[in-house]
């Protein structure tokens, strides 16, 4: 949603080739955005397991023809076997290189995507808790918000990598099952006080 609303703002009723698929077609659609495969606007790559190496050519050719880059969001692999999708950085990471061109994440941690969701939500930052996997995104997009963060160790952030990071989640726990409410709710308590 955030990407599509992006996109919208950016350039109402533009265009853009997709390399993802589910939630993101839908959203670009609703904002009106014409998905093409030819000279799109933008070129947008999200989550996604059914695009080939042959539409990724496709997507540098058009970067190379004029088409700006956007990333949904840029989470990182996960680097655990048996894990079946490429964290998009990979994918984004890929077509920079062929392109020479930089991609704008429009997702975590940038706030774009942040502000947008706390917006939407009708919240204001004191008011807004993010739960996230990822240091790198979702915890640092959080902190610089000034929202309350809480890690959730059931993905790709480990208690062990906690040290290489100048800051710091205000709740960890293994996984949202653990979740404390009572602790969240202390924490907001401090927040409003």
């Amino acid at each position: 949603m955030a990407t599509a609303s992006f996109l919208s703002f950016m350039k109402p009723h533009g265009s853009a080739y997709v390399l993802g698929e589910g939630g993101l077609i839908t959203s670009l659609a609703r904002e009106g955005y014409n998905l093409v495969n030819q000279r799109p606007d933008f070129v947008v790559v999200g989550e996604g397991r059914n695009f080939t190496l042959e539409m990724v050519n496709a997507a540098v050719d058009m970067i190379l023809s004029g088409s700006r880059l956007i990333a949904t969001n840029l989470d990182p692999s996960p680097k655990k076997t048996g894990w079946t999708n490429l964290g998009i950085r990979a994918v984004v990471a890929m077509i920079e290189e062929a392109t020479g061109k930089k991609a704008f994440s429009v997702g975590k941690p940038s706030p774009v995507m942040m502000r947008s969701a706390r917006k939407y939500l009708g919240l204001e930052a004191k008011e807004t808790v993010i739960i996230g996997d990822t240091m790198d995104t979702d915890i640092l997009g959080g902190v610089q918000l000034g929202y309350t963060t809480i890690l959730t160790l059931s993905g790709i952030s480990t208690r062990e990598s906690l040290n290489d990071y100048a800051f710091k989640p205000d709740i960890i726990v293994d996984s949202v099952m653990d979740l404390d409410l009572e602790e969240v709710f202390n924490l907001h308590n401090k927040a409003f006080a």
